[in-house]
């Protein structure tokens, strides 16, 4: 399983996103431009001790991404947003699937959207949006490869 974060924005929601990604043994994409440096102090705290285990990947932008992770994954891949057309736990993923998020404040540019398998997680008003760490934890373990 692969986790795409697009231009993540908070250090804390990306360690934690990484200590989700090594408890799944999922691989970390990481589109830049981030919010902060891969070395921020609150990155690494969040991540705990498992940020060395994560296999995390750094990619200049979305055009990088298609050409590394495109070329090597067969994968499915699955756009989150608040107005996704699928429910997450209605799909049928497969090990080698691609959970896309976008950042915390804009979500997915529009533009990426278009024509993609999008996806939500249904939350009931008031409230506008999950935390992100909070939205990849749901998605990510529905989505886990099951022996």
């Amino acid at each position: 399983m692969h986790i795409v974060l697009y231009q993540p924005e908070i250090p804390q929601n990306t360690g934690n996103i990484g200590r989700t990604c090594v408890a799944l043994g999922a691989t970390l994409w990481l589109v830049r431009p981030l919010g902060f440096r891969l070395d921020h102090a609150r990155l690494k705290r969040a991540g705990l001790d498992y940020w060395d285990a994560l296999d995390v990947r750094d990619v200049a932008d979305w055009d990088d991404l298609n050409q590394r992770l495109g070329a090597e994954n067969p994968g499915r891949w699955w756009y989150f947003t608040k107005r996704g057309e699928l429910l997450y736990d209605e799909i049928e993923y497969g090990g080698d699937d691609v959970l896309v998020f976008g950042s915390e404040t804009q979500g997915l540019p529009s533009g990426l959207l278009a024509g993609q398998a999008t996806v939500q997680i249904p939350i009931l008003p008031p409230v506008r949006s999950l935390n992100l760490s909070n939205a990849v934890a749901i998605a990510a373990y529905q989505a886990r490869p099951r022996s």
